[in-house]
């Protein structure tokens, strides 16, 4: 079942050095004007999927975000309490509801006038646009990524601005998603929002390249499928290894899988295997 979009989303605010959690109605402003993640984009973020009452892959996107944490000098998250606030914000939602839904965690520099980071989970419903692209794919154009990454260990940040104007360019020329490649060499780098994971028989590919933000939904796939027999790596790919492909899929945390049905101007056909891959990823979402 999938919950109501209309449904009204739960927001627990968490005490940034290890206090309380403390339920906030949606209703009222959380945000101050001068909250560094409205004047700058300074802050981190992670976006959890909810599934059987419960934030799936939940230590991988915990180590993430406290390595996001780390990489942009904000205090270390008191990751018990975030924790603590996902798990209320979940029961508050769900109830004996049982269904997929979103779980966002936020973690900014805070306000100017206090220096105080402001933190807080929201938990609402799935929008109807991602649960179709779980199920019938996507149409992906490719692009190269016209701005630097830190290689070192590059955080999720709240500053997604450039993506989401290359994102809204792919729309308006007929593409769902976007791919985005080295500028320099044409390889393949990462989805807007998800990781690239090519199939090609028992093998499983995703990119090797600079300033890629490790996948926590690929991270559990690799890691279940080589249970399974896989061969799973990281290698430099091309366009056109992806076009060679058995199939290629964006893998990311709330939209799980979709699969890439069109890049740029080839049509990728659906393999024979497509709910074998689909089972293998949500198997190891529940692993």
């Amino acid at each position: 079942m999938k919950f109501s979009p209309r449904k009204e989303p739960v927001i627990y605010v968490v005490e940034p050095f290890g206090g309380s959690v403390r339920r906030h109605m949606p209703t009222l402003p959380l945000i101050y004007a001068d909250d560094a993640a409205v004047t700058r984009g300074d802050g981190i973020f992670e976006s959890l999927l909810v599934r059987g009452g419960k934030a799936a892959n939940l230590q991988r996107h915990a180590q993430r975000f406290c390595d996001s944490a780390r990489t942009m000098n904000l205090p270390e998250p008191p990751m018990d309490k975030w924790e603590e606030a996902t798990r209320l914000a979940i029961a508050d939602f769900c109830g004996d509801e049982q269904g997929d839904a979103k779980c966002t965690w936020t973690y900014t520099r805070g306000r100017a006038s206090t220096g105080r980071p402001s933190a807080w989970v929201v938990v609402q419903p799935i929008e109807d646009k991602v649960l179709e692209q779980r199920a019938h794919g996507v149409a992906v154009m490719t692009s190269p990524r016209l701005w630097h990454v830190a290689e070192e260990l590059p955080a999720k940040t709240l500053n997604y601005a450039a993506t989401m104007a290359m994102l809204r360019m792919a729309r308006e020329k007929g593409f769902e998603d976007l791919i985005l490649t080295d500028p320099d060499t044409g390889e393949i780098l990462e989805g807007a929002t998800s990781t690239v994971v090519a199939v090609k028989g028992e093998k499983l590919r995703t990119a090797a390249g600079r300033g890629i933000l490790p996948g926590t939904t690929q991270a559990a796939l690799f890691a279940h499928a080589k249970e399974k027999g896989y061969r799973c790596k990281a290698k430099p790919l091309t366009v056109e290894y992806l076009e060679k492909a058995d199939s290629v899929w964006l893998v990311s945390s709330v939209r799980v899988a979709a699969r890439v049905t069109r890049l740029n101007d080839k049509k990728l056909k659906a393999p024979d295997n497509v709910d074998v891959i689909r089972d293998l990823i949500d198997a190891a979402l529940g692993a």
